[in-house]
């Protein structure tokens, strides 16, 4: 297998130059803080990102524990590439990341022969002021691991023309947990609050008897008792609220909801709206009555004018007759007068 390393010191943006160099030089496979993707999607391994110390991130990144790196091993052994793309913040670390898979660096690509001087102090920057780190998948890919830590996702275009541009892949920019830039939390107040806005939205749900959220390393679990309406149908109407909330949590909180447990507490009935099912109900008979009325309207109408088209039509058959022997003696007369 080529092997391929890509090299630059730490922050100075190999990771969102990764996909484009792979593309470049047709890879497929790429190692990264202890990752092994392939095109958008993560295949085995562990990022380093989510490692609490830097000490602990350099370890997992170089592949120190055996099971990390048996892992990945197994994974490449199964999909046998033809090339591997390995970053690294040196050549030696490139070199011992190949080793600890049991493969040899054929080739070295350098950060400063792909990216100008400027680029490279931009994302030094970026890096030392923000904290911020990019992974070269999508958001979907690591969302489930990087509960509570992302900050937004990335598209990286290439130009192809005017006008024209290329998409060459998405990224996902999070702040590791080891980052310098401080702690933040989300209350379950907080949680709570988002919880009951959607549920309120949602026909058939009238208030939340109870709620509990755990916090979890990866990510929050919900138990949460259900006042509902009586006249829906219960099983779908979970369901909906189920989705509905772990969809707006996740999005506006970055938080997976690992479990929402939802129970029917009680039902209420909703006086207001059964006496407006029942007017619509009574509404709707009425209309039917009135239209039943009309058809019959209609059809006696329709047969009115047949028996009138009937009885006009046996007066024409009576005067037939009388018609003909009026032209009978007409033309008779008419003979006579010739002679």
């Amino acid at each position: 297998m080529n092997v391929v390393g890509f090299i630059g010191p730490s922050g100075t943006g190999k990771s969102h130059r990764a996909v484009w160099v792979a593309k470049e030089r047709g890879i497929d496979f790429i190692i990264d803080d202890g990752l092994l993707i392939r095109g958008t999607q993560i295949i085995a391994g562990t990022s380093a990102k989510k490692e609490k110390t830097k000490v602990g991130s350099i370890k997992r990144a170089l592949f120190t524990d055996d099971e990390h790196a048996k892992e990945v091993k197994a994974a490449l052994e199964q999909y046998k590439p033809k090339s591997l793309l390995i970053l690294g913040t040196s050549d030696g670390m490139v070199e011992k990341i190949a080793q600890r898979l049991g493969y040899s660096v054929n080739e070295k690509v350098y950060i400063h022969e792909i990216a100008t001087e400027f680029e490279i102090k931009q994302a030094l920057t970026t890096r030392k002021e923000q904290g911020k780190h990019v992974i070269p998948v999508p958001t979907f890919e690591i969302k489930k691991d990087f509960s509570g830590y992302f900050l937004d996702p990335l598209q990286i275009f290439r130009r192809k023309g005017k006008g024209s541009f290329q998409l060459v892949g998405e990224k996902s920019v999070v702040r590791p947990t080891f980052s310098y830039m401080g702690n933040y939390t989300i209350s379950d107040y907080t949680i709570y609050q988002i919880v009951e806005y959607v549920t309120s939205s949602i026909e058939g749900v009238n208030k939340i008897s109870r709620f509990r959220a755990e916090n979890h390393s990866d990510g929050i679990y919900i138990e949460m008792d259900l006042v509902l309406v009586y006249g829906y149908k219960i099983r779908p109407l979970l369901r909906e609220v189920q989705k509905r909330v772990i969809d707006e949590v996740e999005k506006l909180t970055a938080i997976n909801i690992k479990r929402l447990n939802l129970l029917a507490k009680s039902l209420v009935v909703d006086t207001k709206k059964q006496e407006a099912k029942k007017q619509e109900a009574k509404r709707q008979e009425l209309k039917k009555q009135e239209a039943k009325r009309q058809e019959l309207k209609n059809q006696e109408a329709k047969r009115q004018e047949l028996k009138n088209q009937e009885a006009e039509k046996q007066e024409l058959q009576k005067q037939e007759p009388k018609k003909k022997e009026l032209n009978k003696k007409q033309k008779s007369k008419k003979q006579r007068s010739q002679k």
